[in-house]
């Protein structure tokens, strides 16, 4: 079965052992795909990467909540009633 590594830079999981962070620096700031008998086990991710993509999918996320609000009915308050 033929998988898609869905980055530049691949690396065994016996590199990935032998030395974690040069590893990481191989991908020059990108995920690096580990590999497991050549197929893809999971990808390293630098930290500066992981919090981007968790910002943009809380973005994605509130994004859905203003989308889903924007179809409710406007309903008018004063702050002097509240």
């Amino acid at each position: 079965m033929t998988h898609q590594i869905l980055s530049e830079t691949a690396a065994s999981i016996s590199e990935l052992k032998r030395n974690p962070m040069g590893t990481v620096a191989a991908g020059d700031g990108f995920p690096v795909a580990i590999l497991n008998r050549n197929e893809p086990a999971f990808y390293c991710v630098p930290a500066a990467w992981f919090e981007s993509m968790m910002a943009q999918l809380e973005d994605m996320e509130l994004n859905a909540i203003a989308d889903a609000r924007k179809r409710q009915k406007v309903v008018k308050v004063k702050l002097d009633e509240l």
